[in-house]
């Protein structure tokens, strides 16, 4: 695999929507919520992940990318793991699994249960037109609704997505169906805030 983005991708400004930074919270904290030892994320991205594990917490973080010169721990790829059996407790892929294309999907999942001693977290795009109700009265909990409107619109390839969930040939039903093959899922939801992340906390069968 070649690198898809240059290193000024993750300009804040350009990179950085807010939704996306509720996506670090729900990345950080399902992560703490499992408790591991030690950490590979897949995929440096712009390193908010990386800086509050390793500035707040006693976990070992390591990381790796395709792309030498966002200086990863190591150079590789996720469809082919530079790594031994069982290395880490558990493995991070946040929006990487799309920029493959999606006939290495099931081997990319193998190589990630393969390097995983226990836990895997992930999260994949999910494509379609988004439904949201927020609703508050004073001394009430706070209700919160979303949901999305079925648009099978075919995917095209944009110099970095070679698929989405949610798109044509790419139903939840089916990813779930190809994730299950490999893992259990502990958990599986789609933040209010950010309806365009899907996240699966898995657990090693």
């Amino acid at each position: 695999m070649l690198k898809q983005v240059n290193k000024k991708f993750y300009n804040f400004h350009k990179y950085s929507f807010p939704g996306r930074w509720v996506s670090y919270y729900y990345q950080i904290n399902e992560t703490l919520l499992l408790n591991p030892k030690t950490i590979l994320e897949i995929g440096t991205g712009d390193g908010v992940y990386k800086n509050f594990i390793i500035n707040n917490t006693s976990i070992d973080y390591k990381n790796m990318d395709i792309a030498e010169d966002l200086s990863p721990d190591m150079v590789g790829s996720v469809d082919d793991i530079p790594l031994t059996d069982d290395s880490f407790d558990l493995i991070a892929a946040f929006e990487i699994l799309e920029h493959l294309p999606f006939s290495q999907f099931e081997k990319s999942l193998s190589e990630i249960r393969r390097v995983s001693k226990k836990y895997v977290i992930i999260s994949l795009p999910h494509f379609g037109p988004p439904v949201k109700i927020n609703f508050k009265l004073p001394f009430l909990k706070e209700v919160k609704v979303a949901f999305k409107i079925p648009f099978y619109k075919k995917h095209k390839f944009n110099g970095q997505h070679y698929w989405e969930i949610g798109k044509k040939d790419y139903s939840p039903g089916k990813i779930r169906k190809i994730i299950k093959k490999y893992f259990k899922i502990k958990k599986e939801f789609i933040p209010f805030e950010n309806q365009y992340h899907h996240f699966f906390v898995l657990e090693n069968k």
